[in-house]
């Protein structure tokens, strides 16, 4: 077993701030499919405040490019009652509306996949640039091996897409695993068996919660990170295995987290 505790970060909402890049390429992808540049006017070049506010319920790229759509949709619950409501029953009103544009989310996948192939393609730095890092992340993390820490990062992207990004950003984790290694609870399993494994860092809750339902992680630390993609009731009354982790904290000591 290595002797370095390993550190594993989530990527999206906790390295990585991707929302103009999530907007931009679901914006392209839907007019793309409606196939009438007339409704380009429709949709602004900025992330639009309803569409920021949902993203932390959004668990597939598709539903981004529907939650565009339903910016256009005159009768659409996202434009006639907002995102507050919409997302108080958010799986049933994505329904309505794959429903309502006659559309299914392998098609919204792909269009959106498209998307982001051809940007990558032909202006990859634009590409690059759409993604920021949280203010102070990378140089936070870039401290951890002079404190004893190995860094992993495992992530529901991509993992050749990952890597292009932590590169722009000049990190250089020991481990990285993207959606090809498996889901989450899975990988930390396998690492867990020849590694030890100091905490998890995610800014889902319910990732977080899935993970300490296996027998073989009950016991491993994990973070909620503050500054990532929350819903607003996330921080509120966290099971006792699960800390929130604040950007004040972070900068702090790994061993004073908790």
């Amino acid at each position: 077993m290595n002797d370095y505790p390993l550190l594993v970060f989530d990527f999206d909402g906790v390295i990585v701030d991707g929302m103009y890049e999530y907007w931009t390429s679901s914006r392209q992808a839907c007019l793309e499919l409606l196939k009438e540049d007339s409704l380009a006017v429709a949709l602004p070049d900025s992330v639009p405040e309803a569409f920021r506010q949902l993203r932390p319920w959004v668990h597939h790229g598709w539903e981004m490019v529907l939650l565009a759509a339903e910016f256009i949709r005159s009768d659409s619950c996202l434009l006639r009652l907002g995102a507050t409501v919409f997302s108080r029953n958010y799986s049933q009103h994505c329904k309505e509306a794959l429903a309502a544009w006659n559309w299914y989310p392998d098609q919204l996948q792909e269009a959106l996949e498209h998307v982001r192939a051809q940007a990558i393609a032909y202006d990859r730095s634009n590409w690059l640039a759409k993604h920021k890092a949280f203010p102070g992340v990378v140089q936070r993390l870039n401290q951890l091996p002079k404190e004893g820490y190995e860094l992993a990062v495992l992530t529901t992207k991509g993992k050749e897409f990952t890597a292009e990004l932590l590169n722009h950003f000049q990190i250089k984790p020991n481990l990285l695993y993207g959606h090809e290694a498996g889901s989450k609870p899975n990988v930390l399993i396998e690492l867990s068996k020849t590694r030890h494994l100091q905490a998890f860092i995610e800014d889902r809750l319910n990732t977080l919660e899935t993970v300490l339902k296996q027998a073989e992680l009950s016991e491993l630390s994990c973070y909620l990170a503050t500054w990532g993609y929350l819903k607003p009731e996330d921080q509120q009354s966290l099971p006792s295995n699960i800390h929130l982790l604040d950007t004040k904290t972070f900068m702090g000591p790994v061993s004073r987290w908790s």
